[in-house]
């Protein structure tokens, strides 16, 4: 089972990235995904879900900038980032548990039980 994220990069303050999460072992019409991202001495966050019935959440922090969504035939999901700002650099996580709610950050950290992503960096200057 993995998670393999991409779409990370740098860019400048407005400017808009697409980040992609695709699993392999298991699929999103079993499992909830959630994205997180961590700042360098700042803990865990959780930016966004998009559940199997497709509803979504948002952090007020991405509210309005930010959309979640998921393409299952390629069992891939994403989170659309627009007005990027500098306060969201951070390393971007998606996450997974199957058939069971989004894991909650271990210890302020990006990690715990189901599946974790390696992360991808978005830094935006």
């Amino acid at each position: 089972v993995q998670l393999v994220e991409s779409g990370g990069g740098s860019v400048h303050s407005g400017e808009t990235l697409r980040l992609s999460c695709t699993a392999s072992g298991f699929t999103f019409d079993v499992a909830d995904m959630g994205w997180y991202r961590q700042a360098p001495g700042n803990e865990c966050e959780l930016v966004s879900t998009f559940s199997i019935d497709g509803s979504t959440y948002y952090a007020d922090s991405a509210k309005g900038r930010f959309t979640v969504s998921q393409d299952n035939a390629k069992n891939t999901a994403y989170l659309q980032m627009n007005s990027l700002k500098p306060e969201d650099t951070a390393v971007y996580y998606c996450a997974a548990d199957p058939r069971r709610p989004v894991p909650a950050p271990d210890g302020g950290h990006c990690r715990g039980r189901g599946y974790w992503g390696q992360g991808t960096q978005v830094t935006v200057s």
